[in-house]
């Protein structure tokens, strides 16, 4: 499918296939925090405890796993297909592994400050949000 008829992705866009892609990203979780609980013998894990952040970082690792194996294979999370969103780079190809790990890190950030990263969106001329740029990656909407 050719980038070269794309649009840059609005925010609107982006934060419906955030609200989509909650819905597998909590069965991640659920099954994730499931298993931990059995493997401690049904004794929950306390918060603020070094097990409590050794579970968030790997719920971080399991939700970077679904999205980058996601844009690997098509460019789109389930959340994006509804909505014909595709992560490329800059050139319009698909991007590497290594790159959509620092889209993912770089996402992490945006949402960390508030949604600042994804708010810079309204501000850029591209519509590029600050994991676009730091990764070399865009959100384009596709045509029908």
């Amino acid at each position: 499918m050719s980038t070269s008829v794309a649009v840059p992705a609005h925010l609107g866009w982006r934060l419906l296939a955030l609200v989509y892609d909650s819905l597998p990203v909590l069965a991640l979780w659920f099954a994730a925090s499931g298993a931990s609980l059995l493997l401690r013998g049904g004794v929950p894990i306390l918060p603020w405890t070094p097990t409590f952040w050794v579970q968030n970082l790997a719920l971080w690792l399991i939700t970077g796993g679904y999205a980058v194996l996601s844009w690997r294979r098509g460019g789109q999370t389930i959340g994006m297909r509804p909505w014909r969103l595709r992560v490329v780079r800059d050139d319009g190809t698909p991007p590497g592994s290594a790159q959509l790990w620092r889209r993912y890190a770089w996402a992490t950030l945006s949402l960390a400050a508030g949604g600042l990263g994804f708010a810079w969106s309204l501000l850029d001329r591209e519509r590029r949000t600050w994991h676009d740029r730091a990764s070399g990656t865009r959100l384009v909407r596709m045509p029908r």
